[in-house]
């Protein structure tokens, strides 16, 4: 008997079973769960019929800078169509703040209250910021938004505030303010006490919270939104919802999967439990490359890994057939293994083939859910044609050469 042979099975599984045991924590931790398992809101927004790639394109980047800005983790935002964003927001504690700031135009405009012709807009800010004036008598004014403007937009802010000053000597005069508007709603008409040649302003009144005002502090340094969007879902998912979702899908994996391991085990017999070692770096493999890639984790996604958990089982299955067939034709071990490797090969990688053609075609043409549906699938059936093709065959052909045993009804035969 071979025994360098055995001892080098044994080390092959004794590292794979190591690195799964290591990798159970990390993956944990790295893995990104999606809108279903985890709970949060999806919005989907309806721009214009006219609008163009270009409006849509800066839309999706001006909503990806306020989902930052809240401070979301984790969000996907894509567009669907010629006209659609979808925006799906885990984990969000409070949707309907969120909504309500994705979806607003944020068209800052300041304007002269005398001749209501407008100074300056939200393209001349250079930054905005909240803060809080805890020696503010007026509890209404406490909290605020400071304002600093571009060059261009000081100097405008310089001429008009110095003309109103020169024009209305009268410190009370209500003309001489400068009205302040978010999407044509009045904010705030503060009068213009001094010169503001320092591109400095601010925005104060009606933010009940300083939150308020850091949400729009991100609305106005994220810039208007080229077109008008219109929300057409807004869907919340509750984390309980989620939890639940993936406790079940955990145990379906865990049932399904004993339950492929215990029929190879009993049919294919020494064969059989090479493939149980099969399925496990599998696993690794498709999980390791998932949160690599920073995929985030569904239940179609779900869907998807199981499915191909069933396509690598046939894989060794097909396999292990055509062994069985080599043994009762009368051929040695070492023998049968090769031929039967070698003719279900092309069996395989044709029906592989075929379903990646479909998974590309989902991917490509589907929505978010069934993408990731499609995504795993794909990484999937790469996975399992690499652990059937080499490490089945390598452990295989390891323990024929290490003659622990001759006999074939091991093997299922």
């Amino acid at each position: 008997m071979r025994w360098e042979k055995l001892i080098l099975v044994l080390i092959t599984v004794v590292i794979v079973a190591g690195l799964t045991f290591l990798a159970l924590e990390p993956f944990q931790k790295n893995v990104k769960l999606g809108l279903d398992l985890k709970g949060g809101v999806l919005v989907r927004l309806e721009a214009p019929e006219n609008a163009t790639d270009e409006d849509m394109d800066k839309a999706i980047a001006i909503i990806d800078n306020r989902v930052n800005g809240l401070g979301v983790t984790e969000p996907e935002i894509r567009r669907e169509g010629n006209n659609r964003i979808l925006v799906e927001l885990p984990g969000v504690e409070n949707p309907e703040e969120a909504v309500s700031v994705i979806g607003k135009t944020a068209l800052l405009e300041f304007k002269r209250v005398d001749t209501l012709e407008t100074v300056i807009t939200g393209k001349d800010l250079k930054d905005a910021k909240e803060g809080m004036n805890p020696n503010e008598p007026d509890p209404n004014k406490v909290n605020f938004v400071g304002l600093e403007l571009n060059s261009e937009g000081a100097k405008k802010f310089a001429e008009v505030t110095r003309e109103l000053i020169e024009k209305y000597s009268n410190d009370d005069d209500p003309n001489r303010a400068i009205a302040i508007f978010l999407d044509n709603q009045l904010i705030s008409a503060p009068l213009v006490q001094s010169v503001i040649s320092n591109g400095q302003a601010s925005i104060s009144g009606g933010f009940s919270t300083l939150e308020e005002a850091h949400n729009l502090a991100v609305l106005l340094r994220s810039g208007a939104l080229p077109v008008e969007l219109e929300i057409i879902e807004k869907r919340t998912v509750g984390p309980k919802l989620g939890q639940d979702s993936l406790v079940k899908s955990k145990d379906a994996a865990i049932y399904g999967i004993a339950a492929i391991l215990v029929f190879m085990l009993i049919y294919y017999r020494l064969p059989g439990l090479v493939a149980s070692f099969s399925l496990v770096l599998y696993s690794l493999i498709v999980w390791s490359i998932l949160i690599w890639m920073k995929a985030t984790i569904t239940l179609p996604g779900i869907a998807g890994f199981l499915l191909s958990v069933g396509m690598a089982v046939d894989a060794n299955i097909i396999i292990y057939e055509r062994l069985k067939e080599e043994l009762k034709n009368g051929k040695s071990l070492r023998a049968a293994i090769d031929a039967g490797f070698s003719r279900a090969f092309w069996t395989i990688f044709d029906a592989n083939v075929t379903t990646l053609i479909a998974a590309a075609v989902l991917i490509y043409f589907g929505t978010s859910s069934i993408r990731g549906f499609a995504l795993t699938l794909s990484i999937g059936i790469l996975a399992s044609m690499f652990t059937a093709i080499t490490f089945t065959r390598f452990i295989l052909r390891q323990l024929a050469l290490s003659n622990i045993t001759r006999n074939t009804k091991l093997y299922g035969a």
